[in-house]
């Protein structure tokens, strides 16, 4: 291989490094972006185990099977759902949760911007235990 050839390889390595550096670090999120944002999520749910409002108490949130927080009233769609909350599904939820679960009970759009459903999981990870 010429030496150019190597080169150009070289440098399509490093930006292709720096991309997923860059990529790791977003999806880290930021907490405290994440805790400004809940303010979206607070109007339907609270983070204190067993205080249901018109969306379920996210207490406990990772690794619960959807559908199965105490004292809620979901819709089937939820309880059939099969899903395990992790940081792969909340992403996806929170994106859109009426194409991720059709016929679920939530209105709530969804959050279009990736850094913000990083920043809300990033938060929700500790504020949720």
């Amino acid at each position: 291989m010429s030496r150019v050839a190597l080169s150009a390889l070289a440098l399509l390595a490093l930006g292709l490094s720096q991309l997923v550096f860059l990529g790791s670090a977003q999806a880290a999120g930021n907490p405290e972006e994440g805790r400004k944002a809940f303010a979206k999520c607070r109007a339907c749910h609270q983070l204190d185990a067993g205080k249901n409002a018109v969306g379920p108490s996210l207490a406990g949130l990772f690794g619960r099977k959807a559908g199965t927080a105490a004292g809620f009233k979901y819709s089937d769609a939820m309880v059939k759902s099969g899903i395990t909350w992790n940081e792969e599904t909340i992403a996806k939820y929170m994106a859109d949760p009426k194409g991720f679960i059709p016929g679920n009970k939530m209105v709530f759009p969804g959050i279009k911007r990736e850094t913000e459903i990083a920043d809300l999981i990033a938060y929700l990870k500790d504020a949720t235990k």
